[in-house]
């Protein structure tokens, strides 16, 4: 998050280790809110491992729209992967030789995990 900046409804958040796959989905779902007047994102540098995101609000705080647009990215993509998983079962019922069984084994949880630290890191942040 910006320091120094004394208008929470303004944030510009460094997250490392991220591109544009995480940044990209976090933008769509964030302008999805109605409490969004902007959300963009820049890699500083190619080689550099790090994503900005600036969040500008109607007035509530830019942390909390980022939290909650992190719980709505998990809640999407836990949607697409159970989509996904019937879709491939359905498929393997109407075919003979079926598809590698996909079904999940721990990296759901791998992954729900991650997302999980990330939301409670915004949560743990604490505006002045």
């Amino acid at each position: 998050m910006e320091l120094g900046s004394s208008d929470a409804s303004k944030s510009t958040f460094s997250l490392t280790d991220e591109d544009h796959t995480l940044a990209n989905a976090l933008r769509f779902t964030s302008n999805q809110d109605p409490r969004v007047t902007f959300c963009g994102y820049s890699i500083p540098h190619p080689s550099d491992n790090r994503v900005n995101i600036r969040i500008q609000t109607t007035g509530e705080p830019a942390v909390d729209v980022l939290k909650d647009a992190c719980q709505d990215l998990m809640l999407m993509c836990r949607q697409v992967r159970s989509t996904f998983v019937k879709a491939v079962g359905d498929f393997n019922l109407r075919n003979p030789k079926p598809v590698k069984d996909i079904q999940d084994k721990g990296d759901k949880a791998v992954q729900d995990s991650k997302m999980s630290e990330a939301v409670e890191d915004l949560q743990d942040m604490h505006i002045d």
